[in-house]
């Protein structure tokens, strides 16, 4: 009896591709015992927010010398809690190769933009791989092409995260504690409002979230966001609409 024929080996891996919404860490000053445990603060008022995130860091604001900037420390104190930097983005070449020396490399802008520049005998070995959160199945449509509304008509449990890309999201029911819905749009939850919400994902200052019981871990608009211990002045437990009037988040009662 002939052996069978060999099977084709199927290719191990394919690369494309794509782009993604990355929250950006600007540096407004260069010491990580300074900006670790401010961070760490804030995050500790909204548990589980960014959680394992990768955020880009911005250097466009740092005055100090490259030298002078510990990188490495500032890598090793956002692993620490829980936060994935993977690159830079701004800064000069000496800056972003200093950066890149300690595992940091230059982004470049989504839309062909033009490489940054990084002077190759400052480039060193990656920092060895860490774990970071599942990248979406396919990138965000185009700004201007929203898709159809996003529904979800079961309660969105803690530790789960919804994320309707291009669009609105309604949630008719309960978003947990410790849950998180997010979208590029405006963000409805017809039911009670206990985890985070977070809309405007495309920088849309004109979005807004809409929930029939307010009472939420964390609320943000376009980057601009608010924690439970904040929310001082809104409507707790009432139907609650929040918006931006310029860089102030306002919580007006519904009906």
């Amino acid at each position: 009896m002939s052996a069978p024929a060999a099977q084709p080996r199927l290719e191990p891996f394919r690369l494309r591709g794509a782009n993604f919404n990355l929250l950006v860490l600007r540096l407004l000053d260069a010491r990580p015992e300074v900006i670790v445990p401010a961070l760490g603060d804030q995050f500790r008022r909204a548990p589980g927010f960014l959680r394992f995130a990768p955020i880009v860091v911005g250097l466009d604001d740092l005055s100090q010398a490259p030298q002078d900037v510990d990188f490495g420390g500032l890598i090793a104190g956002l692993r620490g809690i829980e936060i994935m930097p993977i690159g830079t983005t701004g800064g000069t070449p000496e800056m972003r190769a200093a950066a890149q020396a300690a595992g940091l490399p230059p982004l470049r802008a989504a839309g062909g933009g033009k490489e940054e520049e990084v002077p190759q005998q400052a480039a060193a070995a990656p920092a060895p791989a860490q774990p970071t959160p599942a990248a979406p199945a396919e990138p965000p449509p185009p700004p201007g092409s929203m898709r159809p509304t996003m529904v979800v008509d079961i309660p969105v449990r803690a530790g789960q995260r919804v994320w309707a890309q291009g669009a609105d999201l309604i949630v008719n029911g309960t978003v947990n504690a410790g849950a998180e819905v997010i979208a590029d749009g405006n963000v409805h939850v017809y039911g009670a409002l206990r985890g985070r919400a977070i809309a405007g994902g495309e920088n849309n200052t004109d979005a807004r979230v809409f929930a029939l019981n307010f009472d939420p871990e964390l609320v943000s608009i376009a980057g601009y966001y608010a924690v439970r211990e904040g929310l001082t002045e809104a409507p707790i437990g009432k139907p609650v609409q929040v918006r931006l009037i310029g860089e102030s988040m306002r919580f007006d009662k519904l009906g």
